[in-house]
């Protein structure tokens, strides 16, 4: 039975710990009980930093899965090559490792690609997919969003709250320069996961997007059309997917708006 330990305002995991896959230890946190939902959080991120404010409630009715990617937080910094793919695999392996057939599937940004890979590899593994201002290929960002990510560095990085959550938790502080340097170039290399690919994808599938958060809404809108949205409802059948734009908000100030995403995914996972 679990039950929720208050440290700090955050609820602690009923269970957490490494799973072995594809020779890497991926760190995972559950809470709560009922159908599981996988967390995946964006780049340079962790589980706290990205999702503690939400974990609390999201787990009074459900098993959240909470999952560190490849040199995030406690995971440890691997040289294997970076690729969504590999990503969207650990995540497979993680559920296999807890004994988890299906699961309804959230990813922020970074994690945001990684559940679009996710769903396009395993769609029996996906119950429903919650992408959180991110995109399945490079031009679904605005031209100055992959500018920027040509041009960032580590020493960007330096003494930023990124750093703090990263040496609080990182089993290997050392490695922190390492692991940026590989995330930096992982987000230099132009991606597309298809637009055919996405049209299969045959899950219940909310976008949640910023208004100013740097996607390109044109494409975001031709995303939501591949998924059957973006028609005349009153005229026949309101579609399984859906597109939320949040007003004001940034692609960081997105998933500050604790509210207002816990209403659209309890609206749309129930």
């Amino acid at each position: 039975m679990f039950t929720a330990s208050q440290s700090n305002g955050q609820i602690k995991p009923s269970q957490s710990g490494y799973a072995p896959v594809n020779g890497l230890k991926v760190y995972y946190e559950v809470y709560g009980e009922g159908r599981p939902l996988i967390l995946l959080h964006g780049a340079f991120m962790t589980i706290g930093t990205n999702w503690g404010q939400l974990i609390p409630e999201l787990s009074k009715n459900r098993k959240v899965i909470a999952i560190e990617l490849q040199g995030h937080g406690h995971t440890p910094f691997s040289e294997r090559k970076l690729s969504p793919a590999t990503l969207a695999s650990d995540v497979e392996g993680v559920m296999d490792y807890l004994k988890i057939d299906s699961a309804d599937v959230a990813g922020y940004s970074f994690g945001g690609a990684v559940a679009y890979k996710f769903a396009i590899r395993s769609p029996k593994r996906l119950r429903k997919l919650v992408i959180i201002s991110a995109t399945y290929k490079s031009s679904g960002w605005l031209p100055e969003i992959n500018s920027a990510f040509k041009q960032m560095k580590p020493e960007l990085f330096a003494n930023t709250p990124m750093q703090t959550a990263y040496d609080e938790v990182a089993p290997d502080k050392t490695k922190w320069t390492k692991f940026l340097e590989q995330m930096i170039a992982s987000a230099a290399v132009p991606f597309d996961f298809g637009d055919a690919n996405i049209s299969k994808i045959a899950a219940p599938v909310l976008i949640i997007s910023g208004d100013n958060d740097g996607l390109d809404k044109m494409e975001l809108i031709k995303t939501y059309q591949l998924l059957g949205g973006a028609v005349a409802a009153d005229m026949g059948k309101m579609p399984a997917s859906q597109l939320a734009i949040v007003p004001a908000q940034s692609h960081v100030t997105l998933m500050m708006q604790t509210t207002t995403i816990l209403n659209y995914l309890n609206d749309f996972l129930k």
